[in-house]
């Protein structure tokens, strides 16, 4: 799938496939993990109506080659804000789904200076906020990497981009998200106003979704009739949606464009 005006960003070591549609305030989105910039279906080129959207593919998926790293959150991160840096972006927003919004979050950590809002679409600001059935999933998908991998190779995703390992892409996916973390005391001290938004059945538990926007200074009192003694953080619910179709409507575009508008 080509949203339009593919290039390569060199960074890192790496070649980074970006593509652009759309003029305006940058958005950066970042997908999912397994797939690339076809996971947001609609929501890009609803987004690109008003802005300059710019989906990055993250290493060893869709159009940017694996290289001899491991995936980390913290290193990824880097490689997005390499790409911000080199594409003279300035601030731009941030906008990560899943795997990507772990990225998109530890972007606005690490690199401060880059993020101008930041939206998490179905992301964990901790290993332990994800269902323990969906933890036990990511710590056997190294054992099954092989067997996954065929089968997506034969799939249309695999048609999309023949050049992805979908084995090495498995096992590197599974030890990530193996991994242990918690980052819910570095929410807290984001400079980025914030959104996040969750299917009303999502991977994430309930009980994370309200801590993540508790530590972002969310839910802590009532905001007044005029609204006046409300967070500056935002949490959006959006409902008969699950972790994997959120996406498949425009909706999440809709919630993006209010917040980053306001």
């Amino acid at each position: 799938m080509n949203i339009g005006k593919p290039q390569r960003i060199t960074a890192n070591g790496m070649q980074i496939h970006v593509e652009e549609q759309g003029t305006g305030k940058p958005l950066v989105l970042l997908h999912g993990g397994i797939m690339a910039s076809e996971a947001f279906g609609p929501n890009i080129a609803a987004l690109a109506a008003n802005r300059r959207v710019i989906a990055v593919h993250l290493q060893g998926h869709g159009h940017t080659p694996d290289v001899d790293r491991p995936l980390r959150f913290e290193s990824l991160a880097d490689d997005v804000a390499a790409v911000i840096r080199q594409l003279d972006l300035g601030k731009a927003d941030l906008l990560g789904y899943s795997f990507g919004g772990g990225v998109a979050l530890q972007t606005a950590i690490r690199h401060p200076d880059v993020v101008d809002r930041l939206i998490v679409v179905s992301a964990a600001a901790r290993r332990a906020g994800f269902y323990p059935e969906v933890r036990t999933a990511f710590d056997h998908m190294d054992t099954h990497a092989a067997q996954i991998g065929a089968q997506v190779a034969q799939s249309p995703l695999g048609a999309l981009y023949p050049e992805v390992n979908w084995e090495t892409s498995f096992r590197k996916m599974g030890e990530l998200q193996s991994r242990d973390y918690d980052w819910l005391p570095q929410v807290g001290a984001l400079q980025a106003r914030t959104m996040l938004v969750f299917a009303d059945a999502d991977a994430i538990t309930l009980d994370h979704i309200a801590e993540f926007y508790k530590a972002l200074g969310g839910g802590q009192r009532d905001a007044g009739l005029d609204g006046s003694l409300r967070a500056a953080a935002r949490l959006a619910i959006v409902p008969g949606t699950t972790h994997y179709d959120l996406l498949a409507t425009t909706t999440v575009a809709r919630l993006a464009d209010e917040f980053l508008g306001a």
